[in-house]
């Protein structure tokens, strides 16, 4: 199929050469020439611009930071048009962005009306998924859309969950990243505690991992340096997932209980410390790096 790739960063760039890979033909675009010049070497053809990538387009698969710049690429801008107005009839799109669910709605609705089939795709997985075509896909969107996205969606993902209609994708998402920046904060305290108290990390996270405080971070992602080679704790918290990023889903995820008046104190705190994590100049960090916010300089 002719597939158009736009934002091919750290996630969105293995997943366009997985798509490559799979036999489809993928043009991608992006605004950093480096994520550019990344998928090129891997035989994914570089657009223009991200109209110019849409223009063929069977199905088009966006990756991009938030809300604003999905609006803006399927809208369009100051009178630029977006892609929906240059997408070929009866095109396929598939948003993996992390958004707010009424964004994805919004986008969704303007699809449908000029006749587009579009699903909200939101993924986790973190890089090392994106690589190897392991994501978890939460889907928002009607059982033929997913049908048509499906045969792709498993070229880079080995999980994918059907979350209901437009913009359920988004909220799963906004959920199961919540839980994510509590745990890692949780999981931080515990091993800044064992460190503070002289014991030998790699042995704390082994026992924690085995006992009731067993989680995903402690499994995957321990935010210790040395503990895990393969972690970004341990090649100085460089990429992964930014501190940045995550503050934006825990943001997302306050607008989104605010709105249906939930109560979420946890996920209000984890936000609260991310963003003064972020304030402190870490923000290009992953997030395991909150660690540091708890240990002494």
């Amino acid at each position: 199929m002719n597939i158009a790739f736009i934002g091919i960063g750290n996630m969105g760039g293995p997943m366009a050469i997985n798509l490559q890979k799979a036999g489809h033909t993928v043009k991608a675009f992006d605004l950093s020439q480096a994520a550019c010049d990344a998928v090129k070497a891997e035989g994914v053809t570089v657009a223009a611009s991200a109209n110019d990538a849409a223009r063929d387009a069977e199905v088009v698969v966006s990756m991009l930071p938030a809300s604003a710049h999905v609006e803006a690429l399927y809208l369009g801008k100051d009178g630029q048009p977006g892609l929906l107005d240059v997408l070929p009839a009866g095109a396929l799109i598939i948003d993996s962005s992390t958004i707010a669910a009424a964004s994805a709605q919004k986008v969704g609705a303007a699809a449908a009306a000029k006749g587009f089939a579009f699903i909200d795709a939101p993924v986790s997985g973190g890089t090392a998924g994106a690589a190897a075509g392991t994501l978890t896909f939460m889907v928002g969107g009607d059982d033929a859309a997913l049908g048509r996205a499906r045969p792709l969606l498993e070229k880079m993902g080995a999980n994918i969950f059907h979350a209901g209609s437009v913009g359920a994708g988004q909220t799963a998402k906004i959920c199961n990243n919540m839980l994510l920046g509590i745990l890692m904060i949780g999981t931080s305290e515990a091993m800044a505690l064992g460190l503070a108290n002289g014991l030998d990390p790699k042995a704390l996270a082994e026992i924690m991992r085995r006992s009731s405080g067993g989680n995903w971070a402690l499994e995957k992602y321990n935010p210790v340096p040395g503990v895990m080679e393969t972690t970004p704790a341990s090649k100085g918290y460089a990429g992964g997932f930014g501190t940045d990023l995550m503050l934006k889903d825990l943001g997302l995820a306050q607008e989104n209980a605010m709105h249906v008046r939930a109560s979420t104190p946890l996920g209000a705190m984890a936000r609260s410390l991310y963003a003064a994590h972020s304030l402190s100049g870490k923000g290009g960090l992953d997030f395991s790096s909150i660690i540091q916010m708890l240990q002494k300089a």
